[in-house]
């Protein structure tokens, strides 16, 4: 174990990575030149050494070296200016925030670094209903038959999720008592225990719309990232904040730097505030976020829930978060949510390019360490996948986690810590030399490498031969065994699950193709893709796809899947109807994953239309054609194409 490295006395801003490097050099050598080695323990009291003024580095991380006792920190209420007005009543917005910080930043001169969290949950949320999906494709929708309930007020279950895999008992925080000086109840304690000891000041946020912030919820619109960016301008002196009794309040405690995390729509906030550029922002870990609203809601054209969510669109989402205390001020606001997200088409316009983030990456310079669930089924992995890959395409300063769980949870405390250490402390710890991808894997074990995707992942593309009866037929790298032209069909009926249509031995609802049994294991990673040749009974249909793992026994379990609107084969922007009986070209890319199919399973690929968990639900009968000479599945697996066929016998 390394000595322990210690920062004395007030900390300047530093940057040692991006382009503002060059300008920031003389602060970076000041920095350099205050960091000594410190033959203490990492304990300094315990060592007898005086209580610290600046923090402690061992082994790459900053040490808990300061208090733990929250009546020793202390507390502020704030609200933070916006330069927007969207709840129209003439003023502009003004976001609540709460700071915790350490007693030093008032008495021995120490300047913190900021982990920061925005949130429309801290206050709750309404009982909601979410939109009926039991109606014909491209009808007008109406309340009726389907209408769900959201629930009523809770907490945000991503939270939960983050703290428990933190060590981080809330509830039991909160049962401690006061913290320090401050208002009560605290807006939330996340976060506080892990890295107010080390140095860090902690600051919750209320999202725009919600609890004591003022303006209106959108879902994702620009006015949300304007108010999260706020809180970041504001701790670089660049906007005003005021406390209860309208005095004004200076963040003169901080260096300025900001990291910022958060899960779900928590973690979304720092995606949407990065794509800004804020100065300031130096590293954000979006867990379970979202890069694009649009696929969020949306997919290829189709109307798409979130998992769990089925019916939810970005007026209910809005609706639930609206938690400030005038209810009628922003009822224009969400009215014209539902108007423009456009249940009917599903089509991408102007509405949603607000909320897609991908288009602004170019501007993000903050250090991102990405997290998602590969069995996230409410945020999919798609969100984590194309904002990583641009966010690599870019040079950014980047890392991923995947977990075998669903959705939220966090990387450790170590991993976070090595993370905010070296972006908002400015101590090279050698992190950016760190392997890129730190993957769970099956069993549960943490395997690093280099990259993600696997760099020795390569597109395969397999071919469909047609089953006997309804029987499933071959997946296969062999063209030769797709025999003569055939057509099969597939009846759609909404009422039958995906899982259920999966197991079937046969089914009119499904077609499936299964490769043989694999004699060695076989690793996708990256996004699979179907192309498909597909004629239609009627002007409007669903198509979906699943890729699966058959184990010995026959069982299906669903690895991903994916979904397209065919009135949008030629732009997610764009309905064109389809003609009965004329083939089209279809193409379905599936939800990126990583995952291993073992040895003696089959690696199988099932084709249905509506799926019941996730799309509109027609009425069945809707007939599909499927050409199997015309249609292919390209997997990215490890190897290519020799490793499936070393692996198929």
């Amino acid at each position: 174990m390394s000595l322990p490295h210690r920062m004395t006395g007030p900390v300047a801003p530093t940057a040692f990575r991006t382009r503002r490097s060059a300008r920031r050099g003389a602060a970076a050598l000041g920095l350099a030149a205050a960091m000594t080695l410190a033959a203490v323990a990492a304990n300094p009291a315990a060592a007898g050494a005086a209580a610290p003024v600046g923090p402690v580095f061992q082994d790459g991380m900053a040490q808990p070296v300061f208090s733990s006792n929250r009546n020793d920190w202390i507390r502020e209420e704030v609200w933070i200016e916006t330069p927007i007005d969207s709840d129209g009543d003439g003023r502009n917005d003004r976001v609540h925030a709460e700071v915790t910080r350490l007693k030093e930043t008032e008495t021995a001169g120490l300047k913190s670094p900021v982990v920061y969290e925005a949130s429309p949950y801290y206050a709750g949320g309404n009982a909601v209903a979410n939109h009926n999906v039991d109606h014909e494709l491209h009808e007008a929708l109406r309340p009726g038959k389907g209408w769900l309930n959201r629930g009523g007020p809770v907490k945000d279950p991503a939270a939960d999720e983050r703290l428990t895999a933190a060590g981080v008992d809330e509830a039991a925080a909160a049962d401690a008592g006061p913290a320090g000086t401050g208002p009560q109840p605290a807006i939330s304690t996340s976060h506080e225990a892990n890295w107010l000891p080390r140095g860090f000041a902690v600051v919750h946020a209320e999202s725009l719309g919600s609890g004591k912030s003022d303006g209106c919820p959108t879902t994702g619109g620009r006015n949300e990232t304007i108010g999260a960016k706020s809180v970041v301008d504001w701790l670089n002196g660049r906007a005003k904040a005021y406390d209860a009794a309208g005095r004004e309040v200076h963040a003169t405690w901080t260096t300025g730097k900001v990291g910022m995390i958060g899960t779900s729509y928590n973690g979304t906030l720092p995606n949407a505030v990065a794509s800004t550029g804020v100065e300031g922002l130096e590293a954000i870990v979006p867990i379970s976020a979202i890069s694009n609203w649009y696929d969020y809601y949306r997919a290829n054209g189709a109307v798409v829930a979130p998992g769990g969510y089925q019916g939810e669109d970005t007026d209910v989402l809005a609706e639930y978060v609206y938690t400030r205390a005038d209810k009628q001020i922003c009822r224009n606001v969400i009215e014209d949510l539902a108007k423009a997200q456009d249940r009917v088409t599903g089509d991408y316009n102007a509405f949603w390019d607000e909320r897609n983030y991908m288009n602004d990456v170019g501007n993000v310079h903050a250090a991102v360490l990405v997290t998602h669930g590969l069995n996230d089924w409410n945020v999919k992995t798609k969100h984590a996948a194309q904002w990583y890959e641009a966010l690599k395409a870019r040079g950014v300063p980047h890392k991923i986690y995947l977990h075998q769980g669903g959705h939220g949870g966090s990387p450790s405390v170590d991993v976070l810590n090595r993370w905010f250490t070296r972006y908002l402390w400015g101590y090279e710890n050698g992190v950016e030399n760190d392997p890129r991808a730190l993957i769970q894997r099956e069993d549960r074990t943490l395997v690093n490498y280099p990259e993600w995707p696997e760099p020795a992942a390569a597109d395969t593309e397999l071919n469909l031969a047609p089953g006997d009866g309804g029987a499933a037929g071959e997946l296969t790298l062999d063209r030769t065994r797709q025999g003569k032209p055939v057509t099969e069909t597939i009846v759609d009926d909404a009422t039958k699950r995906a899982q259920t249509l999966a197991d079937a031995a046969t089914s009119p609802n499904r077609l499936a193709y299964k490769t043989g049994a694999l004699t060695g294991a076989v690793r996708l990673s990256g996004t699979p893709q179907v192309s498909l040749r597909m004629s239609f009974g009627r002007p409007a249909a669903n198509v979906t796809a699943l890729l699966v793992d058959y184990d010995q026994n026959g069982k299906a379990k669903i690895i991903t899947r994916g979904w397209t609107d065919p009135q949008n084969r030629k732009s997610i922007s764009r309905t064109e109807p389809v003609k009965p009986g004329t083939p089209y070209r279809i193409d379905v890319d599936l939800q990126p994953h990583d995952y291993v199919f073992a040895a003696g399973h089959r690696i199988g690929v099932v084709l249905l239309s509506s799926d019941y968990e996730y799309t509109v639900r027609p009425a069945p009968g809707t007939t599909l054609y499927l050409d199997t000479t015309k249609s292919t599945v390209t997997l990215p697996l490890v190897g290519g194409a020799a490793a499936l066929t070393a692996a198929n016998g």
